[in-house]
């Protein structure tokens, strides 16, 4: 399965003013898997190292003493079997924020062979990287290159299943032509909603053709961040950290999908779980999406701290642990109906973030029940987005947010085909990865 994250790392090693790369991204995302390929495409060999295996704690030793990186490198080429030589070898640190020391040598690696022609090559990868800062881990700022890597996006869903005459399409922004396979299209993201990005579940679906076995994945998956809360969280923070994770069903489930503490436990209040939700956006396992109060360029300038939305890591992930079966995901009924707008939503949230690389936001009015759904910045430019599970075509919120902001146009997502009328571009949900692309083309 091909990331196109692999084309950062390219990059990357391309790069004659490179430093080590830090790989971030929740468990199971895939970074081990694509730290391996890349090496395996790019290198003549890898040295790969996991600090989850360490047991004995001789790579800790190792840390522990002094960094000069010939010594390093000479321990890391006896604990993988791999003569490391610059440019030619691709050292992997995986889980290195098991090992604060390891983390904080990349520093000494970059100084040391700033002005060197030929250097190591290092990529290192944390899935409880965010979580080990936040303990005090030392992070070398300035001395490391950096990345996150999110669940696989619609586009790499699609090449995934060898639909890369449909991506090509979408590329070439051929709406007339994208509209003549609407059908397959929605078929595709409907698949792509019950299984979503998760390279398991991926992984699992085009070796069995079986949704009953990728929905047995996901499970597995919800089973394994669980054991993590117990295993990594602190004991007094666990309890509720499994509130809000098992919570966030019911907060999208409402109409107004802004979190509530009160839908958790009543009467509860801000500083009753704020580390628990923290907690989960660390390890990547939540997407946190701030209330704006004003729809002007810098949208960060607006925010509003007492207002955000909660989605989790994945639309796959979502749908398990919502325990939506397959035939209502991919044929639908009417009991489904609402939260079939949170799954749109939690799929193009997800886009916005891991296929456009988009901070989103949100805004609502403060005395009515006007919304929009996402709010993104691109080039200067404040871009509103309102999601539609179906092919409603109102756009109330939408309209009155672009009049009063005074901006070119706003976008609707739905499953109608692409058009542009006054000041609003109706734009396939499946084609969302084409949104800015369409936004500059079309305008």
């Amino acid at each position: 399965m091909y990331r196109t994250a692999i084309k950062i790392l390219i990059d990357w090693k391309n790069n004659p003013n490179r430093l080590p790369m830090i790989i971030k991204g929740a468990r199971q995302v895939g970074k081990t898997w694509m730290m391996k390929e890349f090496g395996k495409r790019y290198f003549n060999n890898i040295a790969y190292i996991n600090f989850d295996n360490d047991t004995k704690g001789d790579l800790k030793t190792l840390f522990d003493g002094d960094f000069s990186v010939e010594r390093i490198v000479l321990g890391l080429s006896m604990a993988s079997g791999i003569k490391i030589e610059p440019e030619k070898t691709l050292i992997i640190l995986d889980e290195i924020q098991n090992v604060p020391r390891a983390l904080q040598s990349l520093k000494y690696f970059a100084e040391e062979q700033e002005n060197k022609k030929e250097k190591y090559c290092i990529v290192a990868a944390g899935s409880l990287l965010g979580i080990a800062l936040h303990q005090g881990t030392s992070f070398p700022v300035g001395k490391v290159d950096s990345m996150t890597l999110y669940p696989m996006t619609f586009i790499e869903f699609l090449n995934a299943l060898d639909k890369k005459d449909f991506i090509d399409l979408l590329n070439r922004n051929d709406f007339q032509m994208i509209a003549s396979f609407k059908s397959k299209y929605i078929e595709f993201l409907k698949l792509y909603y019950f299984i979503g990005g998760m390279p398991a579940a991926v992984a699992k679906y085009i070796s069995t053709k079986n949704l009953n076995s990728v929905r047995e994945t996901q499970l597995k998956l919800l089973s394994d961040y669980a054991q993590d809360f117990s295993k990594h969280a602190p004991n007094e923070v666990v309890p509720r950290i499994n509130m809000v994770w098992n919570g966030i069903i019911a907060q999208l489930a409402k109409e107004n999908k802004k979190f509530v503490y009160g839908v958790l436990k009543k009467g509860a209040r801000a500083k009753d779980f704020e580390i628990a939700i923290q907690w989960l956006i660390d390890c990547g396992l939540c997407y946190k999406i701030d209330r704006i109060n004003k729809g002007n360029v810098p949208l960060n300038a607006y925010l509003d701290f007492s207002s955000f939305k909660l989605y989790m890591l994945d639309v796959g992930l979502i749908g398990a642990m919502a325990q939506i079966d397959e035939k209502t995901v991919l044929q639908g009924n009417d009991i489904f109906t609402e939260f079939k707008g949170a799954l749109t939503e939690q799929y193009v949230c997800q886009q916005l973030i891991s296929c456009l690389n988009k901070k989103p936001f949100y805004w609502s009015a403060e005395n009515s029940s006007g919304e929009i759904d996402f709010i993104i910045q691109h080039n200067g430019k404040v871009i509103p987005l309102e999601v539609k599970a179906e092919e409603n075509l109102n756009a109330k919120s939408l309209k009155f947010f672009v009049e009063k902001y005074e901006l070119g146009y706003g976008v609707r997502c739905s499953m109608s085909n692409f058009r542009k009328e006054e000041k609003i571009i109706n734009i396939p949900l499946y084609c969302v990865s084409q949104l800015l692309d369409i936004c500059e083309d079309k305008i």
